[in-house]
């Protein structure tokens, strides 16, 4: 009787564990899935970064062009001026 109780307890043990364990098992193909996916958005949000990265550094130029351009241009205090010069000048070719 001891053998049968200890043999069933045993086989009572072994369900319990058997049970603990696929839940375990289910539990953690569940987190590597979390992780894989975590992953894929990991992976877009680099991509992301390094095409925002790309853009960044091509307004960067266009802005520096711009920049350049803005120093080559007259500004309007210096074209008043030179207009009233020529003005000058082409009053007293007249006379």
């Amino acid at each position: 009787m001891a053998e049968q109780n200890f043999q069933q307890f045993s086989e009572e043990v072994k369900r319990h564990f058997d049970v603990v364990a696929e839940d375990l098992s289910s539990k953690i193909k569940l987190i590597a899935e979390s992780v894989s996916g975590i992953q894929e958005q990991l992976i877009a949000i680099r991509d992301m970064v390094a095409k925002n990265t790309e853009d960044i550094e091509v307004i960067k130029m266009d802005a520096e062009s711009i920049k350049q351009m803005l120093r080559r241009k007259v500004d309007i205090e210096e074209f008043e001026m030179l207009e009233k010069r020529v003005l000058a000048v082409e009053s007293k070719l007249r006379r």
